[in-house]
C-alpha cells in the first residue's frame, strides 16, 4: 500500500494530535531539502505524553501507511524525539527544547501545510517567509 509522503506526514500529524499533542506543524521541504520532503513538530508536556505520542505515530503508520520508521533517535534523553520514515521525518519536542532548537524558525521559508486539528498551530502563529532569525530573542 504505497502513499505519498504528504498523506504520511498527514497520518503521523492526526496521530500525535490524536495523543494531545500541540502546536502541530508540517512543514513542506520537498523543495528546500534532499534530506527528506515533509517534517511534522510538534510539543508536548511531559514524558509520558512524548513516550504516548511517539508510539501513537509509529502504530498509526505502521496501521494506516504500512511504514516503519527507519529509526527513532532520542528516547533516551526525553526531551526530542525524531522518527525517521525516510521522507518525513517527526519531531516531538519538550517546551524547551523546541524553544532551544526553533526548527520551524530555521526552516522559515518552508510552506505549512494546513492541518485541520485541535493541536495544530493556528495559521496566524506561522512563520512567515522572510521572518529572519536573527531577529528571533534569544532565551
Amino acid at each position: 500500500m504505497a502513499v505519498t509522503p504528504l498523506e504520511l506526514a498527514k497520518v503521523a500529524a492526526t496521530a500525535a494530535d490524536d495523543k494531545k499533542a500541540t502546536d502541530i506543524l508540517v512543514l513542506d521541504l520537498s523543495d528546500k531539502s534532499d534530506v527528506c520532503d515533509y517534517f511534522v513538530i510538534c510539543t508536548v508536556a511531559n514524558n509520558p505524553m512524548l513516550d504516548a505520542v511517539v508510539e501513537g505515530v509509529e502504530e498509526r503508520v505502521r496501521l494506516n501507511c504500512g511504514e516503519k520508521p527507519y529509526s527513532v533517535e532520542g528516547r533516551a534523553n526525553a526531551t526530542w524525539v525524531l522518527v525517521d520514515y525516510g521522507s518525513v521525518v517527526v519531531h516531538v519536542f519538550r517546551q524547551e527544547a523546541r524553544d532551544f532548537y526553533r526548527l520551524e524558525r530555521l526552516w522559515g521559508d518552508a510552506a505549512h501545510v494546513h492541518l485541520d486539528l485541535e493541536g495544530a498551530t493556528p495559521e496566524d502563529e506561522w512563520i512567515s517567509e522572510g521572518e529572519e532569525f536573527e531577529d528571533m530573542p534569544l532565551e
